[in-house]
């Protein structure tokens, strides 16, 4: 009874010592981190409350509150950023495949403004924006200093109006002006064709359309070849797809895998994190796959591509991608705006993040400017054994097999032309007919 109770006083005692040692000052620590933290609090009041009484003109009381509130989320990273009201609207009208601008996705680097990609058909395009491009004015005015939300704000109008953008373009010696005209962007999300016997599908972004698009416009071009065993396999074209909605890009990946991860997210807490998985069924059942990549596919262009590279699925060719790696949660506020914010990256299934780094091909394949063809070489008849005078003609061939060698000749000469128009395209081509030459195993 002795020994328990000498114990008993001696864990009060371990007790009140880990208390005074250890809790006190912890709980000093924390006690004097709230108080500065409330000192800077009352420090910012300060200087909302002189610069409303001496700045050399009258201010607007929201517009400074919002651009406080703004600064201290653009000073975390490129991503994360205020929402008005108005903006928060036609973000979630964005998302749906119909907005109105000039097309571009932007993102901001060291004070300037970078051009991710300009989107598919539309007004950005067709003027010449590429990208890479810098931003650098717009009408004039110039958008170094200003936050992204503000140069966004400077490239927005009414649709039918004139825009003139100033870009720097990497091998460009004098800064390039554009005039483009806004317009209402309708995107179509994926656009579906047959190139020979190959599907192409070109994913222009990932919004609530995307992944039924693709869907459709593949089962459509399956039934016009007459089936999967006429079909060589998919080209699954991201080049220039600036991202957008999670779920879409983790739909469009388990369109193509029967099992397995297909992303992960990681926050601050390990409890934070999300595993996604795909399920059963393949839309072309095992056929095989290239995706086409460039510097413009970002965000989920690069969850998809990193997916199907992980899992061996398709080839991965072109250029590295844009490496954005990072998830943003879009949270409403009081006033029926929002707050963008960074809250956690994605991994591929290999347990790797593109973040910074992007996704690197497999087969790097440059883009190639298309080349003029000369008249005179148009037509020319290849040097060839038929060619020679005197030779001797094949009578072997039936019909069918001249029809047949008909047909291949023509398909050649569409791939050649294909090959000068879209290059990367035509490699992409290219290995599903090596890979269909092999035969089915």
């Amino acid at each position: 009874m002795k020994k328990l109770m000498m114990a008993a006083v001696g864990g009060i005692a371990g007790g009140v010592l880990l208390s005074t040692q250890v809790a006190g000052p912890l709980l000093a620590q924390e006690a004097e981190r709230n108080a500065s933290v409330y000192e800077q609090l009352d420090l910012f009041g300060d200087i909302f409350e002189r610069i409303r009484q001496n700045y050399v003109e009258e201010v607007d009381e929201a517009e400074l509150i919002e651009a406080a509130i703004n600064g201290m989320l653009i000073s975390l990273d490129p991503h994360s950023s205020y929402i008005s009201a108005s903006d928060f609207e036609d973000m979630q009208v964005q998302t749906r495949g119909e907005f109105g601008g000039l097309g571009i996705e932007v993102t901001q680097e060291d004070g300037f403004v970078r051009v991710i990609t300009p989107m598919d058909d539309t007004p950005a395009m067709e003027a010449g924006v590429e990208a890479g491009d810098f931003i650098t004015a717009v009408d004039g005015e110039a958008l170094l200093g200003l936050t992204l939300e503000q140069a966004v704000d400077l490239m927005r109008g009414p649709v039918g109006s004139d825009i003139v953008i100033t870009i720097v373009r990497e091998g460009a010696e004098e800064p390039i002006d554009l005039t483009i005209t806004r317009d209402r962007i309708q995107l179509t999300a994926v656009r579906a064709r047959l190139e020979g016997n190959t599907a192409v599908l070109r994913v222009s972004t990932f919004s609530d359309q995307t992944f039924p698009n693709l869907r459709d416009g593949l089962l459509e071009l399956i039934e016009e070849v007459g089936g999967l065993d006429n079909m060589n396999g998919v080209v699954l074209d991201l080049r220039n797809n600036p991202g957008g909605l999670l779920n879409q890009a983790i739909r469009v990946s388990d369109a193509f895998l029967e099992q397995g991860e297909i992303v992960s997210t990681r926050g601050r807490e390990p409890q934070d994190g999300e595993r996604y998985n795909a399920t059963p069924g393949d839309l072309i059942e095992g056929l095989p796959m290239v995706v086409l990549i460039n510097g413009g596919s970002a965000s989920a262009s690069e969850i998809v591509a990193g997916a199907l590279q992980d899992h061996r699925r398709a080839v991965i060719v072109g250029t590295n991608s844009f490496g954005k790696g990072s998830v943003q949660s879009v949270m409403p506020l009081a006033g029926d705006g929002a707050m963008r914010l960074t809250t956690s990256l994605y991994y591929t299934p290999s347990g790797r993040s593109i973040q910074a780094l992007g996704v690197a091909p497999d087969i790097i394949v440059e883009q190639r400017d298309p080349v003029e063809v000369e008249e005179d070489d148009e037509g020319r008849p290849a040097r060839t054994e038929a060619g020679l005078r005197g030779a001797i003609e094949n009578s072997s061939l039936t019909e069918d097999q001249l029809q047949q060698l008909q047909e291949e000749r023509e398909a050649a000469e569409a791939t050649a032309a294909l090959r000068n128009e879209d290059y990367q395209l035509a490699y992409a081509i290219d290995i599903l007919t090596g890979l269909g030459a092999l035969g089915p195993n």
